[in-house]
């Protein structure tokens, strides 16, 4: 059964999934993100290309024909995509297909919004069964 990880109140979103993608680059471990809207796709692009100035974790968006030997891809659909193990998702909504993927990583800010829509899936994983862990990036204790 896939495995569902939720770390939330993250202060920066974009800067949070940017930090666990690198940490799963750093571990040889492949990343597919979901991010069907083009703004926060770019978002998550410009900031792996920026962050850290020193490094950099070879990413390219979905439909690249790079796609099937880059670690980490940034798609806004998840059909015919080469990489089932982890899925961060960066939509408000629960990713079509995500069963197929070892885990799914679910990213939720601090706003009003993401809180609720994180809370949503939160529900709809549980009513389903699935096992979720959850990690508070608040820094409070």
């Amino acid at each position: 059964m896939t495995r569902i990880f939720f770390y939330h109140n993250a202060a920066d979103r974009i800067a949070a999934t940017a930090a666990l993608i690198r940490k799963a680059h750093a571990q040889k471990k492949a990343v597919l993100v979901y991010a069907p809207e083009a703004e926060v796709a770019g978002a998550l692009d410009r900031h792996l290309w920026m962050h850290p100035p020193t490094g950099f974790v070879p990413h390219v968006r979905g439909a690249s024909p790079l796609a099937a030997e880059t670690p980490v891809l940034i798609a806004d659909r998840l059909d015919d995509l080469p990489q089932d193990e982890r899925l961060v998702n960066l939509s408000a909504d629960i990713p079509p297909g995500f069963s197929r993927f070892t885990s799914v990583i679910e990213v939720v800010g601090q706003s009003d919004g993401e809180r609720h829509a994180g809370r949503n899936r939160v529900k709809y994983y549980k009513d389903r069964g699935y096992e979720i862990q959850y990690f508070d990036l608040s820094g409070k204790s």
